[in-house]
């Protein structure tokens, strides 16, 4: 079993940069795909990004590629989530959570673990 937890949440400026990590703080990542999600109020959880257990596969939903970058080291069993150029309507509790498959990346059901979830707010 996989114990996940996130750090790195806060407030920041329209613009500005943030770095998420998710850490398993039990268990390893050992064959473990990661991926972020965010929920804002109201609203459902939607997928951010995913990476493969090797790191050589990454997804991004639209709305994200080119600002948002997903890497993991799994020496020290951390996954991260660089977030730039950040967007007040990108404000949500972000969530990494871990699956043992090689697709389906962006669907929640997919996951097995998740961890507690983390706020970003960004601010106009």
């Amino acid at each position: 079993q996989v114990q996940l937890v996130e750090s790195g949440g806060g407030l920041v400026q329209a613009g500005g940069s943030l770095r998420l990590s998710c850490a398993a703080s039990r268990g390893t990542f050992s064959g473990v795909a990661m991926g972020w999600f965010r929920q804002a109020p109201g609203k459902e959880r939607e997928f951010v990004a995913g990476i493969s257990w090797t790191g050589s596969n990454t997804y991004y939903a639209d709305s994200v590629k080119a600002r948002f970058t997903i890497s993991r080291d799994n020496a020290e069993n951390t996954a991260y989530l660089q977030m730039n150029s950040l967007k007040p309507e990108e404000t949500a509790v972000y969530y990494c959570a871990a699956h043992y498959y090689s697709s389906g990346y962006a669907s929640p059901e997919r996951y097995n673990y998740w961890g507690q979830g983390t706020q970003v707010t960004v601010s106009s």
